[in-house]
């Protein structure tokens, strides 16, 4: 026993000299400083003062500093001018003065060290152990060494927090979705989209491995002394000999706390075979369980039975209204520019709003700043580019993509009549800028705008464009503490122009605009209290259309009034460990929408249907004078439990409100759909979710399932009146109807994530209902009970597959099949005053028929010389190799005094088509 105490005793007499400490001659000193680094502030120390420091001069910051002290003892003075930095200082023989870098010298032992230490203590021996391993082990070269944070004498935490953000070294970029883990435990976090990570871990060594796809794996020792910031830049990482077993992202559907949230990798989305050979990654969400569309052609998405305008469409922060070109066929959004893209379909995280049932949150990735680099495509109907240009090396970069479309061949092979003498182009242009100022310090800028044109009968020309900017200024306060300050506008516009051969030619058009400021921020305070907090303002200004008379017709002059609200929001939220296994994320927003004029607003008689004989009075509101205010506070709360490293439950609650609607009687989604503001007659929608799923990993994560249910509820949702005019409508609450919908279902998700042979298999049952009840028979849609909505299709499989024959050759394949969607057809007529009426079933009592679709593409990639200018790969796909004939829209004539459906279809043969995509 003996022995062993003189061992350890003379150990730590070699770690860290130990010596007699005492203050007994400690004076007060009386100090200017002003603009000093820590060095010249020791220099002036030692000038004044009989004290001698010993330290090594590497330690000390360049940074200036002005302090003030006015009769203070040396240890108040140095606990000041060190706090904020890794260096503690130990008081030797009175004059001495020792720095120490993260670790603090003792001079005397815990009390009752040898009876802990002989009775096993498991805490004193891992720390003192990790201690040991450090003396040996400081000097390894494989593996670099890096110290977190300083010891405190008064701390008492056994736990301690290490923070920090991930960058691809190259482009500068966060990188989401990487795991870290610790090789002693089974500790594994994820970074969130910003790159961001909170790992918990106890004083001493650790071994940490950083691992994400696209990146080289890379393996840190950290030595924890205190709570700390580590942050990385990996470079990117590439194997062209041998195969690699890549298991990046293995742990996300574990360990992520949210529910409902999917992520799309985008360099793997150019093996799924889409229409014409366009990569699309909107058109690869749909394949995921629970995000859907109404048809082949249709814009928009539903997810989990809700609206097309329930969806909040994020490109870098502000918002996209009209996502898709060419009919729906292709993404308005260039592939190559999009750096990462997350959806969250369940519970919303606090800091997103205005939207009931999903957000879409799509980032552009940053251009490289070390090199010029780009890529492109060219295809049967579309070209593309995206160049990277380096403007500082290692600091800034511009990214610039354009896209346009050489369409109107396709339109002339399809089989509706009507379409072949049609016409329609596009385009879209995206540029973005980031500036990294300093380690604390980042900004960028993104521009996008896009145009389409199309023509479907020869006198009348259809016009839309999507334009969009935003500028983000990232900011670290310090370890603990970083913050955002986001500025965005967007911007959407549709006209369209007649000219026919009687005298009625005109222009209509329509704009949105709406413009937000937004700041969040984040704070550590403690290794379990994280909390993400923000504020936001946004300004909507419509103008719900104008009709302008062109070559001297008789249309006349029509513009409809202002529609302008400004949508404010305070969110909060926490994410917090209860457990080693049981995690919440906790969140509150409040929102406030105030409906604003010039404005007249109509006000109709209680308890009577709306319309021009129950108007009571018209009141004239002035610019800017508040009409309607409303607010709702919006809770979100997601809890994980695990039951083990490959198998968790997730539940998770939200409420949401929206203050703005789209208008359209059209069972799809249409370019020249209107959107209209919350006023004194049309209320917010309002929803509430509940969900619950199981997540299980399978043979060393490479396989993935998941099931999760969900139902959800909604108020005043806006439905239109059978016959309803909406575009032009001056008093456009007389044409709709607001009521109540449900949705529910079940999402099962089977993945393959690695070998050869990859890929999902989803598979979703869902219904969804609308209820437009009232007492009065002309506000009441089917007796005023709930009803199929447009886009309730109970049954959803989708099956991707990619197989990888060599390392240049894969085969992929895309299978959909879908339940027919609800329409409304007549059933009868009958004959009154002489003229014939039309009897039609209740509203979406039928069904057209089931849609099916197969695509496969071989993809062929170019050899991988090193010293190649340029990479390339060959995609060759068909879409629809079934041929089948599936439904776009079935309507009705009347044909030889008898009523018969007409079904259409968009693409009823096999479409081939051959891309060349390369990379610079």
């Amino acid at each position: 026993m003996h022995t062993k105490r003189l061992k350890i005793i003379l150990l730590l007499s070699f770690c860290w000299t130990v010596a007699v400490f005492s203050q007994k001659n400690e004076g007060k000193l009386s100090l200017e400083i002003s603009k000093l680094s820590l060095e010249e502030i020791i220099i002036e120390i030692e000038k004044t003062t009989d004290y001698k420091f010993y330290y090594v001069k590497d330690w000390l910051a360049v940074e200036k500093y002005s302090y003030s002290f006015q009769s203070k003892n040396i240890t108040t003075i140095l606990n000041s001018v060190l706090e904020g930095t890794n260096l503690n200082f130990f008081l030797f023989e009175g004059n001495k003065i020792i720095l120490s870098q993260n670790n603090l010298i003792y001079s005397t032992l815990p009390n009752n060290f040898f009876e802990a230490l002989e009775n096993n203590s498991e805490e004193k021996q891992i720390t003192f152990q990790n201690l040991r391993n450090n003396a040996k082990n400081i000097g390894k070269k494989e593996i670099e060494t890096i110290k977190i944070g300083k010891q405190n004498y008064s701390s008492r935490n056994k736990i301690f927090t290490i923070s920090g953000v991930i960058l691809n070294s190259t482009t500068l970029e966060p990188i989401p979705n990487l795991t870290i883990t610790e090789d002693k435990s089974s500790v594994i976090v994820i970074t969130d989209i910003d790159g961001f990570y909170n790992l918990k871990l106890p004083i001493g060594e650790h071994i940490l491995e950083f691992r994400s796809m696209g990146v080289q794996n890379i393996k840190k020792r950290i030595l924890v002394y205190n709570d700390g910031t580590l942050n990385l830049s990996l470079n990117e990482g590439f194997e062209q000999l041998n195969e690699v077993v890549v298991e990046a992202n293995a742990h996300v559907n574990i360990e992520e706390t949210i529910s409902g949230t999917v992520g799309i990798d985008i360099e793997d989305s150019k093996n799924i075979p889409i229409i014409l050979g366009e990569r699309d990654v909107l058109k690869v969400a749909t394949t995921i369980p629970g995000i859907s569309t109404t048809g082949e052609g249709s814009t928009g998405f539903n997810v989990r039975g809700g609206k097309t305008d329930q969806n909040l469409i994020l490109f870098d922060d502000a918002v996209i209204y009209n996502p898709q070109h060419f009919f729906g066929i292709f993404s308005a959004l260039n592939p190559f520019a999009i750096g990462s893209i997350k959806i969250y379909k369940g519970n919303i995280p606090s800091e997103f709003g205005g939207r009931l049932s999903s957000v879409f949150d799509i980032k552009t990735k940053n251009g490289n700043s070390n090199k010029f680099s780009g890529e492109g495509s060219i295809g049967p109907v579309t070209s593309n580019v995206l160049l990277e240009i380096p403007v500082l090396k290692e600091k800034s970069s511009l990214l610039i993509g354009g896209r346009g479309a050489y369409s109107n061949w396709i339109l002339k092979s399809l089989d509706d009549i009507s379409l072949k003498n049609s016409s329609a182009s596009f385009y879209d242009f995206v540029a973005s800028y980031n500036h990294k100022i300093n380690d604390n310090n980042n900004i960028k800028v993104t521009g996008y705008t896009s145009k389409d044109d199309y023509s479907i009968t020869t006198d009348s020309i259809y016009t839309y464009k999507n334009r969009l900017g935003s500028l983000k200024w990232d900011h670290k306060f310090s370890k603990k503490s970083s913050g955002k300050l986001i500025i965005n506008t967007s911007n959407y516009t549709f006209n369209i122009g007649f000219e026919g051969d009687a005298n009625n030619d005109f222009i209509l058009n329509y704009d949105l605009n709406e413009t937000e400021v937004k700041l969040k921020a984040n704070y550590l305070f403690k290794p379990k209290f994280k909390l993400d907090f923000g504020i936001s303002s946004k300004l909507y200004r419509i103008n719900p259309g104008s009709i302008k008379p062109i070559n001297n017709s008789n249309i006349e002059l029509l513009e409809i009034a202002q529609d302008k609200g400004v949508e404010s929001s305070l969110f909060i939220s926490r994410n917090f460990d209860l457990s080693d296994d049981l995690s919440i994320d906790a969140g509150l927003r409040y929102s406030m929408f105030a409906s604003l004029g010039k404005s007249i607003q109509r006000e109709y008689e209680n308890n009577q249907p709306r319309n021009e004989e129950t108007v009571v009075k018209e009141i004239n509101y002035g610019n800017n004078e508040v009409i309607k205010t409303y607010g709702f506070p919006e809770f979100r709360i997601s809890s994980r439990y695990k039951f083990s490293e490959e198998m968790s439950l997730k539940a998770g609650y939200s409420s949401s409100v929206q203050y703005i609607h789209r208008l359209s009687n059209n069972t799809t989604v249409s370019p020249v759909d209107t959107w209209k503001l919350s006023d004194l007659n049309i209320k917010p929608q309002t929803g509430q979710q509940l969900s619950l799923g199981l997540f299980k990993n399978f043979n060393s994560n490479n396989y993935e399932a998941s099931i999760e249910g969900f139902y959800k509820k909604s108020k005043n949702i806006l439905d239109f009146k059978t016959g309803a005019q909406l575009l032009m409508n001056e008093n456009i609450e007389t044409e709709v109807l607001q009521g109540d919908g449900k949705s529910y279902g079940v999402e099962i998700l089977i993945s393959k994530n690695i070998g050869r042979l990859n890929g999902w298999l989803g598979y979703t049952y869902s219904r969804s209902f609308n209820r437009l009840d009232s007492s009065f028979e002309e506000e009441k849609i089917n007796n005023g009970d709930f009803f199929p909505s447009n886009f309730d299709k109970p049954h959803d499989i989708s099956f991707v597959a990619n197989y990888k024959f060599t390392k240049r050759f894969s085969f992929s394949s895309n299978f959909v099949y879908q339940t027919g969607r609800p329409i409304t057809i007549p059933v009868g007529n009958f004959v009154y005053d002489d003229n014939e009426y039309v009897v039609f079933s209740d509203r979406n009592s039928y069904r057209i028929p089931d849609f099916i679709r197969l695509d496969i593409g071989l993809n062929i990639e170019g050899n991988h010389r090193i010293k190649k200018f340029a990479h390339s790969f060959w995609t060759i796909s068909v879409y629809n190799v079934l041929g089948r004939s599936n439904p776009f829209s079935v309507y009705f004539t009347n044909q030889d005094d008898k009523i018969k459906a007409v079904q259409t279809s968009i693409f009823s043969i096999p479409v081939p088509s051959i891309t060349y995509n390369f990379k610079f």
